[in-house]
C-alpha cells in the first residue's frame, strides 16, 4: 500500500513521456479554468498576497491527504467489506456498499482544503467576516482545483498536444472546468461556515456534496449512467453550488468589499463592526477528485480509467 500511496503522490510531479510544451499547455489550461471561476468571487489577491500562500498550501496539503489518508482508508474499507460480505452480496448491494468509498473522498479532501482557512481564522483571533471567510475558502479551493486540473491535463497530453487530442478528449476538459468550479464553491461554503462559527455543519454539507458528485462513478460502474450523463450531473451540482455561494458572497457588498479589505491580518473584521453582526465520459480522465472505489477485482468488473 505504501508504494501505491507514494506512486500516486509522485504522479503529480513526474509525467513520463510528456514534453515541456504539453506541460506548459496543461498548466495554462488549469490556470485559465481557475481564474475564470475565481473572478466571480473577486478575491483581493494583490492586496492580500497571503492568499497566494493559501492556494499553494491547499494544493499540496490536499494532494498529500489524498495520497496518504484517502487511499489507505478506501483500501481498508474495501478489504473490510470483502471480509464481511460475499462477492455476490457486494454486487447485489453495490450502489449502497460503495457509497462510503466516495464519501471518504469528500470528507478527506474538504477537510484538507479548509485547513488554510482555519489558520487564517485563528490568526484573525476568530474574527473573520463571513464574506472574507468565503473568499479565503474560494482561493483555497482554487489552489487544489487548479493543481488537480493540471495533473489531469498532463494525462491527456501524454502523447503530445494536438487538435485531435482536444477533440477526442473534449469531455475530459469539460469535466475539469466544472470540477474546478465545484472545488472552489465547496471550499468557499466551508469558509463562510467557519466565519459564522458553524464550521462543522458546512464542512459536512460540502463533504456530502463532494461525495454525491463522485457517486456518478459508482453509477457508471453499475451501468446506471453513461459518461456523458455523469458530466451533466457534475455540471448541474457545480453550477447550483456556485450560484448559492455567489449569492452569499454578493448579497451584502457593504460587509467587506473585495477591493477594499480591512487592515491587519487577512479579513479581520474592524473593531467597530462585531463579527456576529457584520452580515446584515467515453473518456473520464484520471482525477484525484474521482478516485475509484477500492473493490477487489474478483468482485466487480474492471472500472473505466478514472
Amino acid at each position: 500500500m505504501l508504494s501505491q500511496m507514494t506512486s500516486f503522490f509522485n504522479g503529480a510531479f513526474y509525467f513520463a513521456g510528456t514534453n515541456w510544451k504539453s506541460i506548459l499547455v496543461a498548466i495554462a489550461l488549469g490556470l485559465v479554468f481557475g481564474a475564470f471561476w475565481l473572478m466571480f468571487y473577486r478575491p483581493p489577491l494583490f492586496k492580500k498576497p497571503m492568499l497566494w500562500v493559501v492556494a499553494a498550501v491547499s494544493a499540496i496539503l490536499t494532494w498529500s491527504a489524498i495520497a496518504f489518508v484517502q487511499i489507505p482508508l478506501q483500501n481498508w474499507y474495501g478489504d473490510g467489506i470483502s471480509h464481511f460480505l460475499t462477492p455476490t452480496a457486494i454486487l447485489r448491494w453495490y450502489l449502497i456498499a460503495a457509497f462510503p468509498l466516495v464519501l471518504l473522498s469528500g470528507l478527506v479532501q474538504e477537510a484538507a482544503k479548509l485547513v488554510p482557512t482555519l489558520v487564517c481564522w485563528w490568526r484573525s483571533k476568530r474574527s473573520l467576516t463571513p464574506k472574507m471567510g468565503l473568499i479565503i475558502g474560494a482561493v483555497s479551493g482554487a489552489g487544489f482545483g487548479v493543481f488537480e486540473a493540471i495533473w489531469v491535463h498532463n494525462q491527456i497530453f501524454v502523447n503530445g498536444v494536438s487538435w485531435s487530442v482536444v477533440d477526442n478528449y473534449a469531455i475530459g476538459f469539460w469535466e475539469r472546468i466544472f470540477a474546478v468550479a465545484f472545488h472552489i464553491a465547496a471550499s468557499a461554503l466551508t469558509g463562510w461556515g467557519i466565519a459564522k462559527r458553524k464550521g462543522w455543519l458546512f464542512y459536512v454539507i460540502a463533504a456530502f456534496l463532494h461525495g454525491f458528485v463522485n457517486y456518478s462513478i459508482i453509477l457508471i460502474q453499475d451501468n446506471k449512467m453513461t459518461s456523458v450523463q455523469s458530466e451533466i450531473y457534475l455540471t448541474a451540482i457545480a453550477v447550483l453550488t456556485t450560484a448559492v455561494v455567489l449569492w452569499l458572497r454578493w448579497r451584502n457588498e457593504k460587509e467587506i468589499p473585495a477591493d477594499n479589505p480591512p487592515n491587519g491580518p487577512i479579513g479581520v473584521a474592524p473593531a467597530i463592526v462585531p463579527a456576529d453582526t457584520a452580515d446584515d465520459v467515453p473518456f473520464i480522465p484520471p482525477s484525484a477528485m474521482d478516485t475509484p472505489p477500492v473493490i477487489p477485482p474478483d468482485v466487480t468488473p474492471q472500472p473505466p480509467v478514472v
